[in-house]
């Protein structure tokens, strides 16, 4: 295999230095330098040559997704619904739910506060707020909305608790003390 196949290959299983690399803020030498001894190689000016175009195609890469995904955030509406609970229950309870998800043998629901039998239940957060983000069905074929909206929540501190991203409807739910913050910072992006 290519030096440049190899040293794409080993970068593309490191996010954060791709990330480095795309932000343009990674001693490239420093980088090679370590890539060499990880793949036990001695061409160092080839290593250097692959970070440097890889770099490159990814600033590149990242603007278009970026205008991607900022094309659909600011097509996008937010609300926000307040007075809900998460619960993680081993056994399936038959209630009104606003969401359920059935993993393996739990069952996590989104519902409205109300009466459960503590007995079934593995773990519940409450007060909780959920933030609805109704974009375009364009959302459906533009990679990255996901990641940008939960990127730009924990770079805030805010503790995302439960997510559901369906056809145009995005569920963010948090402690209802993060909800106003949430708003805010989701809000900055749609406009």
């Amino acid at each position: 295999m290519p030096i440049a196949d190899r040293v794409r290959t080993l970068l593309k299983q490191r996010p954060y230095i791709m990330e480095a690399l795309e932000q343009d803020i990674a001693n490239q030498s420093a980088l090679s330098n370590k890539i060499a001894s990880e793949l036990k190689l001695t061409n160092i000016i080839a290593i250097k040559a692959a970070v440097r175009r890889f770099a490159y195609e990814l600033r590149k890469q990242k603007k278009k997704r970026e205008e991607g995904v900022l094309k659909v955030l600011r097509q996008s509406t937010i609300s926000i619904e307040d007075g809900l609970r998460v619960i993680v229950s081993s056994k399936a309870v038959n209630f009104n739910a606003k969401v359920a998800v059935t993993l393996d043998n739990v069952f996590v629901y989104l519902i409205s506060k109300s009466a459960i039998t503590k007995s079934r239940l593995l773990l519940t957060h409450e007060p909780c707020g959920t933030v609805v983000v109704t974009s375009p069905p364009l959302i459906e074929e533009t990679p990255g909305v996901v990641s940008y909206l939960t990127s730009i929540l924990a770079e805030q501190g805010i503790n995302v608790i439960e997510f559901v991203s369906c056809y145009t409807k995005t569920l963010i739910v948090v402690d209802r003390d993060d909800i106003s913050r949430t708003y805010e910072v989701l809000s900055s992006v749609t406009r």
